[in-house]
């Protein structure tokens, strides 16, 4: 039976990634299922939310800096 168990779970655990991802959606957090599973796993496992998000914000900065810069560099 443990193989029963098994898939309840993962099948519990993809309605909640469903419903993340619906939740984000609404919420225009721009974060892909894989990228929210992550983050829902880092919290899952002790991360600070408020950190991750710190985090996610930060990186998303520097990523359009990088990303004008490029687009200045090349033009």
């Amino acid at each position: 039976m443990p193989s029963v168990e098994l898939a309840s779970k993962r099948q519990a655990a993809r309605e909640v990634i469903d419903i993340l991802s619906e939740i984000s959606l609404l919420l225009n957090t721009h974060l892909d299922r894989s990228t929210l599973s992550l983050c829902v796993s880092l919290i899952e496992n002790g991360v600070n939310p408020e950190a991750l998000a710190t985090v996610i914000h930060e990186l998303r900065k520097e990523g359009a800096k990088v990303q004008q810069q490029g687009s200045l560099g090349s033009g």
